[in-house]
């Protein structure tokens, strides 16, 4: 063999080599073990500060928080103001996310199952796909977040299948099996409900005045409740003959409202759909100039109903003073009639923003006024006879003189 032969021999070793390595590489690609070191950041080194929208997919579901109006919203509820805090955090943890314990290998499509961390759509135990993006919608970090990791108690639950409580969870970054790692967050509330991340804040009654109810199908049921102070019994402002209400069945109406919740919000309802077409209407006035009108729609399930609020507000611009007013006290007196005002408008305008929604009022608290005219009123007792003619003696019935006398006896 010349040297010309052997080179192209050699030659051909080389690239029957390369080839062959690039093959076994393809093949075991997927089983390569993992990189990553305990303590080192997962997502590595970004500025938390340029994430503008996080989306989470789960299955088919999907859930998108963004930045509008330099505000979070909920874009699947319609621009819904989001929990800031909770997007706030979730955010947070990913930024600082480092790993406790790299999974070495081998980690292969079988291992992936094993741990849920294949893509979403990926079968009933897939992951959960976090993508954070900035202004642009560009994807700035992603990640796969895969199996619970669970820890035995000492103590067995009395209920029995006690499998462990959540310490921590399995993790990869996208299309990087290497990356897979064991993290001490569980991230449990990082799921694509978008009821789970609505800020919750909502209306507050404080210092009713007049409560009026209105069944529109049934007017027999309506009424109208009020009282001159703040500390004052109800009585019926629209009550007819006799009628009275029982105090120990009106009671609840000072406090009505003064902490409802809602358990979601509808974007596009439609009033057919939700019944608010043909609402039964509440209207509450408050000593502060609130006014309320709350309509309220068919049920939803057991435990909700559709809701539709408007609110209004009326405050005095000046302050009256006092006929004994000293000049020293006018100063301190108008600065805090000036700060409770402005806290009145405050108020006033963070509840009106809430009447772009339908809401999912839960029943418990709309209970405390949805009642029916009839429940609210004093029982009327029927009259008993006094004591001294019950005791009285019988009178005796005089004999009749006109009646023809007896005939004697017969002998």
């Amino acid at each position: 063999m010349n040297r010309k032969q052997l080179t192209l021999v050699l030659g051909l070793v080389v690239v029957i080599g390369g080839l062959g390595l690039w093959l076994w590489k393809s093949e075991t690609g997927a089983y390569r073990a993992s990189e990553g070191r305990m303590g080192q950041k997962v997502l590595g080194d970004f500025d938390v500060n340029t994430v503008s929208a996080v989306t989470i997919k789960q299955g088919t579901n999907e859930l998108t928080l963004a930045q509008q109006d330099e505000r979070w919203v909920v874009r699947e509820r319609g621009g819904y103001p989001a929990n800031f805090s909770e997007v706030s955090e979730l955010v947070r943890k990913l930024g600082e996310l480092k790993v406790v314990q790299p999974v070495k290998g081998p980690l292969g499509p079988t291992a992936l199952e094993r741990l849920e961390l294949k893509p979403p759509g990926a079968g009933a135990k897939a992951a959960t796909l976090v993508e954070l993006k900035d202004k642009d919608g560009k994807v700035l970090r992603s990640l796969l977040l895969g199996k619970k990791h669970t820890r035995q108690s000492s103590t067995p639950s009395p209920m029995g299948g006690d499998e462990g409580w959540p310490v921590g969870r399995y993790v990869m970054v996208p299309d990087r099996p290497e990356s897979v790692s064991l993290v001490s967050e569980t991230f449990s509330n990082a799921e694509p409900k978008p009821e789970q991340w609505l800020n919750k804040d909502f209306f507050k009654v404080e210092k009713p005045k007049t409560i009026a109810v209105t069944y529109p199908l049934a007017p027999t049921n309506s009424f109208k409740l009020q009282r001159e102070t703040e500390s004052g019994e109800w009585t019926l402002a629209d009550a007819v003959g006799e009628e009275k209400v029982d105090n120990s069945k009106v009671s609840g109406f000072s406090s009505a409202l003064s902490w409802p919740s809602f358990n979601d919000v509808l974007a596009d309802a439609k009033p057919a759909d939700t019944g608010l077409d043909n609402p039964i209407v509440v209207e509450i006035s408050t000593f502060d100039g609130f006014t309320y009108t709350l309509h309220v729609g068919n049920k939803s399930g057991e435990d909700a109903y559709h809701l539709a609020l408007r609110v209004a507000g009326a405050f005095p611009k000046e302050r009256t003073a006092g006929a004994d007013e000293k000049p020293e006290d006018k100063e301190k007196l108008d600065k805090e009639f000036k700060e409770k005002t402005e806290k009145l408008q405050e108020k006033l305008k963070n509840e009106q923003a809430l009447e772009k929604w339908t809401y999912l009022v839960s029943k418990w608290s709309l209970d405390s006024v949805l009642k029916e005219r009839h429940t609210l009123l004093a029982e009327t007792k029927a009259e008993q006879p006094s004591p001294a003619a019950a005791t009285a003696a019988p009178v005796e019935t005089p004999p009749d003189l006109t009646a023809p006398p007896l005939p004697p006896p017969v002998p």
